[in-house]
């Protein structure tokens, strides 16, 4: 990983083979080659993070919230999300990736959306499938950079494992409406230049009712409660992750006046920006 800029996010670079799109490590591993202040501060990626904990328990936050891992938790963390890395005693596979690199696999594609859970619990007796899974690509990965040959199989042993987590129950929802996920698709796209639900259902063919019975159907809320906690997830990561002043992300994200992002966030958020930030 290497981090960039103001922005403290992290680019995906692989130190052993720089143009290859997979690295295969330990938890510890890659704990140990980070600074203790790099530790503790929440990060952002523009690559995935999978995480297959092994032993011991601790906790991981993602997105200000916290997920308790135990033997056999998965957590997924896609490029965008911000978090910061499993703590506790925990023993752990660590798969990162660019989004390039997996082969297209429709079965994998819930996993790997921006919008897709980030924890799983692996059933017992599936264990040891998803850990061989896991060794199988990790010895593959050596073998690779130790050669410097294709890495065609690695490609295929990395979707295998994709499909193994992709497959599994997750902590939350099941099969995703297609309504929604155009709505998410549109809110992801738009989110920092309209908050106006009614310009979201124009964009994806709905009336506004339409699009509200759709997610409220997904998630019990209204459009616009949806896109108002999208503003502020990603006002929360910038708070986190920036130096950037709260009247230039309440800019960034539409908000003509510092006054109104403030009111806006401490109603969402419940406190005030710099308080978060704190």
């Amino acid at each position: 990983m290497v981090r960039s800029g103001q922005l403290a996010e992290f680019g995906f670079s692989n130190p052993d083979r720089p143009r290859l799109g997979l690295e295969v490590l330990d938890l510890a591993q890659l704990r140990g080659r980070l600074s203790e202040n790099t530790l503790l501060q929440v990060h952002r990626t523009d690559f995935h993070q999978l995480f297959a904990i092994t032993a011991g328990r601790g906790s991981c936050m993602v997105d200000f919230v916290d997920h308790p891992c135990a033997p056999g938790t998965v957590l997924h963390v896609s490029p965008g999300r911000v978090l910061r890395l499993p703590a506790g005693a925990l023993k752990a596979h660590a798969v990162l990736f660019t989004p390039a690199f997996p082969p297209p696999l429709d079965g994998a594609r819930p996993l790997l959306s921006p919008f897709g859970p980030v924890r799983w619990q692996v059933p017992a007796g599936d264990r040891a499938a998803l850990d061989r899974s896991a060794r199988d690509l990790r010895a593959e990965y050596r073998r690779v950079v130790g050669s410097g040959e294709p890495v065609d199989l690695l490609r295929q042993l990395a979707g295998v494992l994709l499909l193994r987590v992709a497959w599994l129950p997750a902590d939350t929802g099941g099969p995703g409406d297609p309504r929604f996920e155009r709505f998410q698709q549109e809110l992801e796209r738009s989110f920092a230049r309209s908050r106006n639900a009614a310009d979201y259902a124009a964009r994806v063919g709905y009336s506004l009712r339409g699009l509200n019975r759709i997610c409220v159907a997904a998630t019990g809320r209204s459009a616009k409660a949806l896109i108002d906690a999208r503003v502020a997830l990603e006002a929360k990561r910038l708070l986190v992750h920036t130096d950037l002043s709260a009247a230039a992300i309440g800019h960034r994200l539409g908000f003509s006046e510092a006054t109104n992002f403030a009111k806006f966030f401490t109603r969402e958020a419940g406190v005030s920006p710099g308080a978060f930030r704190q």
